[in-house]
C-alpha cells in the first residue's frame, strides 16, 4: 500500500507539472476553436451526441481498413448526424455491441485469453478518451494521430484474434495466407502513402481524392501553391474553398490576399469586406464577449492595410483598426498597424500612444522600440529617438535597422564624441548587410567628417562598386576629388553622374567650376551653366556664374546685363553688386587689357560663386525612406523593413564649428583678394 501510495503521489505530482508547463507553453490562454475545426461541438442535441458516438466507429474502421487516409478531417469531412433515422446510427449501434461483448467476455470468463482482451481494451480505450469528445470537445473531428497509442491495443487483440484461429488445424493454412495478404497489403499502402508526404502540396492533394467537402483541404492546396508564388493557380483553389464551405472567413481572406498580389485591388477589397460581414457583429452597448480566431481577427489589418494606399481612406483604415482592438484589446498586431497609419496621417502624437500600448504587451521586443524611435524622430525628439534605439539594440545586438538609423542620427547630431560609435555601428551593419551600399556610403561620409579623406575615397568606391547609379556617392566622391586638389579625377565621376542624373544641378556646377579653372574649357563650362539655368532659371550661383564665362569671353556688355539680371534674383548680395560695379568701370573706361576680373584659375571669389567645398555634402540621399518595422506572421503585411534617411533630391549641409570657421576663414581671404583685383582695375 505504502509503495502505491508513493506511485500515486509521484504520478500527481508529475502529472501538475505537466499541467503548469503546459499552461506556460499556451501563455496562460485556452485554445480558441472555432466552428470549423469541430462543428458538432457547437451543434445542438441531439446532433451533437449522435454525431460524437458516431465518430467511434469511424476510427476504429480507421484502425481496421486504413484504405482511406486524410491528412485533416475537420469541416465538412464527416456530415453531421441530425436525426435518429440517419442509416449511419447502424455503424455507431454495431460498435457498441462489439465493444460490450469483449469487455463482458473479458470480465465473465477467467483465463490468460480474456486477460489480453481487457489489457488490448484498456489501451485501445483509456489513450483515446480524451480525444473521444464525449466528455470535452477538441479542436477537431477526426485525428489519425490520436489512432497511434489505441493502434497498440488493437494490434494486440488482432494478433490475439489470429493466435486463437491459427491454432484450429482446419484453418491454420487460411490464417497464414490472410495474415500475409494483410502485411503484404499494408506494406504496399505505406510504401503509397510515403509518396503522399513528399510535399505540402501532395499531401493535400492525396487528402482531396479522399474528401472534397472540407475547404480547409482546399486552402491548404492554395497555401502550398502560394509559397511557390503560382498566384493564379492557388486563386482557384481559394475560390474553391469560398464555394464549398462559403461562411468560411480564412478562405476569404485567402482569396482577398491572392487578389492583392495579383495587383487586383479591387477583387481583393471585396473579398476582405465578404470575410468581414461573417465576423460576429458587435452590439452597441454590450460587452464583446466571444472568443474568436486570432488569425481571424487580421482580416481588419488586412482589409486597412489595402485602403491606406488611398490617400482619401485614411481615416476608414483607421477606423478598422481601432475596431479590431476593440474586439482583442491584447492585438499588439492592430496597434502597430495603427502606430505606422497614424504617422502618415501626421499624427504622431497619437502613433507615439499606440507604440507605448503595444511595449504594454510586449517590452522585449525590438522592433517596437525600433518604431518607437522613428516616432521621436518624427517629434523632433532626437535624444529620445537615440535612447529607443540603444534599447532596441540592447534586446538585439544585430538589429540591423536599428545600427543604421542611430549610427545615422549619430552622423547627423554633428557631436564628434558620438562618430566613433557611430562608425562602430556602420561596421557592423556592413558586416551585416554586405551589399547593401548605404552602409559604405555613410561610412565615406563619416569618413569626410573626420577629414580621413583616403578612407572615404574607399568607402564610396565600395559603394559605387554595388550601385552604379548611387546618386549621393558619385557626386560626393567627386567633390572629394575637389577637396583635395585632384579636379581632374573628379571630372569622369561628375561625367558619370550626369550621365544617370542629368538634372544634377550641383553636378554640373561643381563640373562647370572644374572645366573653368582646371580645363580651361569656357564653353564647356558655359554648356553647364546654362543647363543649370535651363532646369532652374532662379539659380544664383548658376546665373552669376554664366556672367564670369561672359567676362572670360570679352563679352562685357553681356556680363554686365547678366549681372543685372543676377542682381534681381539676389539684391543683397554684396559679392554680385561689387561684380557689377567693377564690370561697369571696366566698360566705362573702356580697357579691353586681358586682365582679369577675378583671381587667376578661380571661377569667382566669394561664398556663393562657386561651390563651397568645406560644406556641400549629400547626406544618405540615395538610402532608404523612413518607415516602421512591422511585426507579427501576418502574410498580407509587408516583410520590407526600411532605413531611415533623407529625401532623395536634398542636399543638406553637414556643418561642425571647425568647419564653420574654417569656412569663413576663406571667405574673408576671398574678400581681400577682390579688394586687390578692385585696386589693379581702378589703377591703384
Amino acid at each position: 500500500m505504502l509503495q502505491t501510495l508513493i506511485k500515486l503521489i509521484v504520478l500527481m505530482f508529475s502529472t501538475l507539472l505537466l499541467v503548469v508547463i503546459r499552461v506556460q507553453v499556451i501563455q496562460s490562454q485556452l485554445p480558441v476553436f472555432t466552428r470549423f475545426d469541430n462543428p458538432a461541438a457547437v451543434s445542438p442535441t441531439p446532433t451533437r451526441q449522435l454525431t460524437f458516438n458516431y465518430l467511434l466507429p469511424v476510427n476504429a474502421w480507421l484502425l481496421l481498413n486504413p484504405s482511406e487516409l486524410c491528412c485533416d478531417w475537420t469541416m465538412g469531412t464527416i456530415p453531421l448526424i441530425e436525426s435518429l433515422l440517419d442509416i449511419r446510427n447502424l455503424a455507431t449501434f454495431t460498435f457498441f455491441c462489439f465493444l460490450g461483448a469483449l469487455g463482458v467476455f473479458s470480465l465473465r470468463y477467467p483465463g490468460d485469453s480474456s486477460k489480453t482482451v481487457l489489457m488490448a481494451l484498456c489501451l485501445m480505450v483509456l489513450p483515446f478518451i480524451p480525444a473521444s469528445n464525449l466528455f470535452f470537445p477538441v479542436g477537431f473531428v477526426v485525428a489519425e494521430r490520436v489512432l497511434y497509442v489505441p493502434s497498440m491495443g488493437f494490434c494486440i487483440l488482432v494478433a490475439h484474434g489470429w493466435q486463437k484461429i491459427s491454432n484450429k488445424s482446419v484453418l491454420k493454412k487460411l490464417s497464414w495466407v490472410c495474415l500475409s495478404v494483410v502485411i503484404l497489403t499494408h506494406a504496399l499502402k505505406t510504401l503509397h502513402r510515403n509518396w503522399d508526404w513528399e510535399s505540402e502540396y501532395t499531401l493535400f492533394m492525396s487528402a482531396l481524392k479522399v474528401n472534397k467537402n472540407n475547404a480547409k483541404l482546399w486552402n491548404n492546396v492554395g497555401h502550398a501553391l502560394e509559397n511557390e508564388k503560382n498566384f493564379e493557380k492557388a486563386l482557384k483553389y481559394f475560390l474553391q474553398a469560398t464555394h464549398v464551405q462559403p461562411d468560411d472567413i480564412g478562405a476569404h481572406m485567402n482569396v482577398g490576399r491572392t487578389y492583392k498580389n495579383l495587383n487586383r485591388t479591387k477583387e481583393a477589397e471585396e473579398s476582405y469586406m465578404m470575410a468581414k460581414s461573417l465576423m460576429p457583429q458587435i452590439i452597441p452597448g454590450k460587452k464583446y464577449a466571444a472568443r474568436i480566431a486570432p488569425n481571424h481577427l487580421n482580416v481588419y489589418i488586412n482589409l486597412a492595410n489595402l485602403i491606406r494606399a488611398n490617400e482619401s481612406r485614411l481615416e476608414e483604415a483607421d477606423q478598422l483598426y481601432r475596431q479590431a482592438i476593440s474586439m482583442r484589446p491584447d492585438f499588439k498586431q492592430a496597434y502597430i498597424s495603427r502606430g505606422e497609419l497614424l504617422l502618415k496621417m501626421n499624427k504622431p502624437l497619437k502613433a507615439k500612444e499606440a507604440y507605448l500600448k503595444a511595449l504594454e504587451l510586449d517590452r522585449n521586443n525590438a522592433d517596437l522600440w525600433y518604431n518607437l524611435a522613428i516616432v521621436h524622430i518624427e517629434l523632433k525628439e532626437p535624444n529620445e529617438a537615440l535612447k529607443n534605439f540603444n534599447h532596441a539594440l540592447e534586446l538585439n545586438p544585430k538589429h540591423k535597422l536599428a545600427l543604421f538609423n542611430s549610427a545615422i542620427l549619430m552622423q547627423e547630431s554633428g557631436e564628434v564624441k558620438l562618430r566613433p560609435e557611430a562608425r562602430k555601428r556602420l561596421l557592423s551593419y556592413v558586416n551585416e548587410e554586405p551589399r547593401d551600399a548605404n552602409g559604405y556610403f555613410n561610412l565615406g561620409m563619416l569618413a569626410m567628417d573626420d577629414k580621413k579623406d583616403t578612407e572615404a575615397e574607399i568607402w564610396m568606391k565600395k559603394a559605387i562598386k554595388l550601385q552604379t547609379d548611387f546618386r549621393s556617392a558619385l557626386f560626393n566622391l567627386a567633390l572629394l576629388y575637389s577637396q583635395t586638389a585632384k579636379e581632374l579625377k573628379a571630372l569622369p565621376i561628375l561625367e558619370e553622374l550626369l550621365r544617370y542624373y542629368p538634372d544634377h544641378i550641383k553636378g554640373l556646377i561643381l563640373k562647370g567650376d572644374i572645366l573653368m579653372n582646371q580645363k580651361k574649357d569656357i564653353l564647356g563650362a558655359k554648356k553647364c551653366f546654362e543647363k543649370i539655368l535651363e532646369l532652374d532659371p532662379s539659380n544664383v550661383q548658376g546665373k552669376h556664374n554664366l556672367c564670369v564665362v561672359y567676362f572670360e569671353e570679352k563679352d562685357l556688355l553681356k556680363a554686365e546685363r547678366c549681372l543685372v539680371e543676377t542682381l534681381a534674383l539676389a539684391p543683397h548680395e554684396e559679392y554680385i553688386q561689387r561684380h557689377l560695379s567693377i564690370v561697369r568701370d571696366k566698360i566705362s573706361s573702356s580697357s579691353f587689357a586681358e586682365q582679369s576680373i577675378f583671381p587667376a584659375g578661380k571661377t569667382s571669389g566669394v561664398e556663393g560663386d562657386k561651390i563651397p567645398t568645406e560644406s556641400v555634402k549629400e547626406i544618405v540621399s540615395e538610402s532608404r525612406p523612413t518607415q516602421i518595422i512591422k511585426t507579427g506572421d501576418n502574410k498580407s503585411q509587408s516583410k520590407s523593413n526600411k532605413q531611415l534617411g533623407k529625401n532623395t533630391d536634398k542636399e543638406t549641409p553637414h556643418k561642425t564649428t571647425k568647419d564653420i570657421k574654417e569656412i569663413e576663414k576663406k571667405r574673408v581671404a576671398a574678400l581681400k583678394r577682390l579688394e586687390e583685383i578692385e585696386r589693379i582695375l581702378n589703377g591703384e
